[in-house]
């Protein structure tokens, strides 16, 4: 009987290999002009690295390409996403393979957040995106407040684990689940990930592999609708992909020298959550201002 990692990994590979393969075929066929600028490259350079600490990085690109004035917008979703196909299983098997997370879980985990977007996904979409966006943005300050807390003392330290059992495992399927649609509606997983990992008791370095094999998984498959279509720009992500390849080896080292310093570990956590909420709180307000210029 085959392992859950090796089920996981196998998973990985098809499906990036699948979407490797079906970019080359469509970028010759269609004869896909454009060759990444330098801009391009350094884009995926610099969120790459970000995104492989925890912070994530589709909002920075998005705001650099409109800085750039390219892509054009309508392009934006599909380069996204295929340009960070090939950085985002870079991370999840350099993740899977150096942070020791109960393979199970793992596996269960990534997983159910693939269920999640391919089943939950029409669900979420139709529930208020500001309403989504005001709650997660407040959940999450709550969180950084307690685990700011913790750091200073105030509270006991807790998270430490590498694996859950029984209910807490159930309790990480399943949020996982939800996360998965929620990233298919523009809400990002990996502040939410790390709250509630570390509330169920797991090592903050543990949220990685988890969400970032996530990542790995999901976005080559929303990837390949971009590349049926046509809807990306073939240059950009080409820069994004070559970039991100290098941002993400960069920052790699970073991510296991924190593991070993868990109060500094929490710390990069806070951040990353504020920054999430913060974020969060703000595409609801101008979803909001948006709504009352429209009426």
């Amino acid at each position: 009987m085959l392992s859950a990692q090796v089920l996981l990994y196998t998973a990985l590979i098809v499906v990036n290999i699948a979407c490797i393969a079906v970019w080359v075929v469509k970028s010759r066929r269609r004869r896909l002009g454009g060759r990444p600028a330098a801009a391009d490259i350094a884009i995926g350079v610099g969120t790459n690295f970000l995104d492989t600490l925890g912070i994530g990085n589709y909002a920075q690109i998005t705001a650099l390409f409109k800085l750039r004035g390219h892509p054009p917008d309508e392009l934006i979703p599909g380069t996204l996403n295929v340009g960070n196909a090939v950085p985002s299983f870079l991370g999840s098997f350099l993740f899977i393979t150096a942070i020791d997370v109960e393979p199970v879980l793992l596996a269960c985990t990534i997983g159910s957040s693939a269920l999640g977007a391919w089943l939950g996904a029409g669900i979420v979409s139709r529930m208020p995106r500001r309403a989504i966006q005001q709650f997660m943005g407040a959940a999450l300050l709550i969180a950084a407040f307690f685990f700011t807390m913790t750091n200073l003392g105030v509270l006991s330290p807790a998270g430490t684990a590498m694996a859950l059992t029984g209910w807490r495992f159930a309790v990480a399927v399943a949020a996982n689940f939800v996360l998965g649609a929620l990233m298919c509606v523009g809400i990002g997983n990996y502040a939410p990930s790390m709250v509630i990992l570390g509330l169920l008791g797991m090592h903050p370095i543990a949220a990685f592999p988890i969400m970032i094999g996530s990542d790995g998984l999901l976005i080559p498959v929303a990837s390949l609708g971009f590349l049926k279509s046509g809807r990306f720009s073939h240059g950009c992500a080409l820069g994004l992909a070559i970039g991100g390849v290098v941002g993400t080896l960069l920052a790699f080292p970073l991510v296991n020298t924190l593991a070993s310093h868990l109060t500094l570990m929490r710390w990069l956590v806070i951040v990353v959550i504020i920054y999430a909420a913060v974020s969060m709180l703000r595409s609801a307000r101008a979803e909001a201002a948006l709504v009352a210029a429209a009426d």
